[in-house]
Parts: structure tokens; C-alpha cells; sequence
């Protein structure tokens, strides 16, 4: 098995702080704020334009997304990835630094991160501790919006990374990938409701493990180290030798298990993007478990 050279997943606040301060940030450093949250709580784009970090842009990822599906946050087209993200003014020589305003620490930014990486781009990070540490450490913000210069970036659709429903249904059968489920234990088991959904029960896909995506992260919102993250892996029985599929609601938090995996040396670890959105409306029944019965559990 031939090892390849990992691309540093993480930066720290002090990396990045020092590379403002240095004047680095421009076509070969860009900083992302990919902030989203529920309807009702916080507005993601509104605190993007009163404090952000020096020279970042805001990533919307309710723009950049296949709009025309009836499941929550596909991945948009080649072309349509590249054309908002040289906007934004990356291109492929670009390293790119993702971070999110969640007060887990990080919650959007591992999606982003993958967003790139299934587009072919080796070249990204998610800040380590996000925005909550950047503001707690004292580092500067401004809320001037960023105008970066428009670049040329080329997608290359990974398909590696990305399963789709077919492939997860045949997954059933043929069982060459473990699948693990990223949602906290309640809405996995089905014993409580998915957050601000109409006609989604909770449950989880007919031989997932649970591994909640919180767990990942320290309680001052950084990521636990390889030893630890092994660890949960190992406690779980996922083995990372072997092939691993990602899910979870909307294809978001799982990638915080891709983000965990790499982290532990294993960058192959594939998203299911329409995760339990898209299974639980499509899935023969049989392959759904949920303790979740006409309304509650």
C-alpha cells in the first residue's frame, strides 16, 4: 500500500493570526466563513457582515448546493462549484482555510472542507477551534467585506468520496463498507425529532453505527487528537483499514467523521450525500430502524 502525503487538515488560530498579521492572505491563502444555522436562531450572513476574520469571505452554502433537488443540501455541479468558488477568487494553486461561527467549535467547515476535496482540490483546512476560539484568543475582526479578485477554478468530481443511494441501498447486500451516522443517539435510535423538519421521522440506515460528531470535538470546540479519535473508532469497532461510509441527515456533520478519519491517517472515507434526507423518503421500509411511532417515540 503506497502512504500519500496528507495535506495538514487542521491550522491553528495562531497560524492563521500570524498570516494575516504577515499580509499572506490573497490568491494563494484564502479564508472562508461557512457559517449556517437553523432558521429562527442566528443569521449566518448578517454576523459574517459585522465581524469576521481579516480578508474572509462568506461561504453560502445554501448558493453553492444543487438547488433543483428535493433533498437538503446536495453537492451543486461540477461547473457550478467552480464558477462560486473562483468567485470567491480560488483557484487551484489556492490553500484554503474554512471556519464556522458554530459554538461547537465547528459544525459547517468539515462540510466545505470535503466540498473541496470531492472537487478534486487537495489544498484545504478547517481552523482548528473556529471562530469561537479565534474571538476568545483576542484576534482581530473587522467587518470591511472582503473583494477578492475573481480566479479560475477547475472541478474535478471525485467520485471516490461521494455514494449515492444506489450505492448505499447495494451496500446492504454486499456489506464492503462500514457506515456510520454522525447525528446525536436520539435521532439515530428515533427517540427524538430531527430539528426543523416536516415529514422526516428520525431513525437510522439498517446497519449504521452511531457515532455522534460532537464527540469529536474537545469541549473548548477543538478536535480531539489522533490517539483519541483512534480510540473512539476502535470503541465502535470501525475498523479504518477497511472501507467507510459517511451519513447523516443532510450530508453535513458526517463529514465530520471524514474530517476524524483523515486525521487518524484514512482520507478515503466517502459521504453519503443525501444521508438519512434522502433515504428515509426513498428506502424500502425494512431498511429503516427507529423507535419513532406517530409522532414520538
Amino acid at each position: 500500500m503506497v502512504h500519500q502525503v496528507l495535506y495538514r487538515a487542521l491550522v491553528s488560530t495562531k497560524w492563521l493570526a500570524e498570516s494575516v498579521r504577515a499580509g499572506k492572505l490573497g490568491p494563494g491563502l484564502r479564508v472562508l466563513d461557512a457559517s449556517w444555522y437553523s432558521p429562527g436562531t442566528r443569521e449566518a450572513r448578517k454576523e459574517y457582515l459585522e465581524r469576521h476574520v481579516p480578508g474572509a469571505s462568506f461561504f453560502d452554502i445554501e448558493e453553492c448546493k444543487d438547488k433543483s433537488s428535493p433533498y437538503e443540501m446536495m453537492l451543486p455541479s461540477e461547473a457550478g462549484f467552480a464558477d462560486y468558488v473562483g468567485r470567491l477568487g480560488i483557484s487551484n494553486d489556492t490553500h484554503v482555510v474554512v471556519y464556522d461561527g458554530d459554538h461547537l467549535g465547528s459544525f459547517y467547515a468539515p462540510r466545505v472542507w470535503w466540498m473541496f476535496r470531492v472537487f478534486g482540490h487537495r489544498t484545504v483546512s478547517v481552523l482548528n477551534g473556529g471562530f469561537r476560539n479565534w474571538l476568545n484568543e483576542g484576534h482581530p475582526v473587522t467587518s470591511e467585506p472582503s473583494r477578492p479578485e475573481p480566479a479560475v477554478f477547475k472541478a474535478t468530481l471525485d467520485r471516490s468520496l461521494l455514494k449515492t443511494y444506489e450505492q448505499v441501498l447495494e451496500n446492504l447486500q454486499s456489506k464492503r463498507f462500514q457506515l456510520v451516522d454522525s447525528r446525536s443517539q436520539g435521532r439515530y435510535l428515533g427517540t427524538e425529532p430531527e430539528p426543523d423538519a416536516v415529514g422526516l421521522d428520525p431513525g437510522h440506515i439498517r446497519g449504521s453505527v452511531n457515532m455522534p460528531f460532537m464527540d469529536f470535538l474537545t469541549e473548548d470546540g477543538f478536535e480531539k487528537g489522533p490517539e483519541m479519535l483512534r480510540a473512539m473508532f476502535e470503541a465502535k469497532k470501525v475498523d479504518l483499514a477497511k472501507p467507510l461510509i459517511a451519513t447523516c441527515r443532510k450530508g453535513v456533520t458526517a463529514c465530520h467523521i471524514a474530517l476524524a478519519a483523515y486525521l487518524c491517517g484514512k482520507p478515503d472515507v466517502a459521504v453519503y450525500d443525501g444521508s438519512w434526507s434522502e433515504w428515509f423518503r426513498r428506502a424500502p421500509p425494512e431498511t429503516r430502524v427507529s423507535q419513532w411511532k406517530d409522532g414520538k417515540a
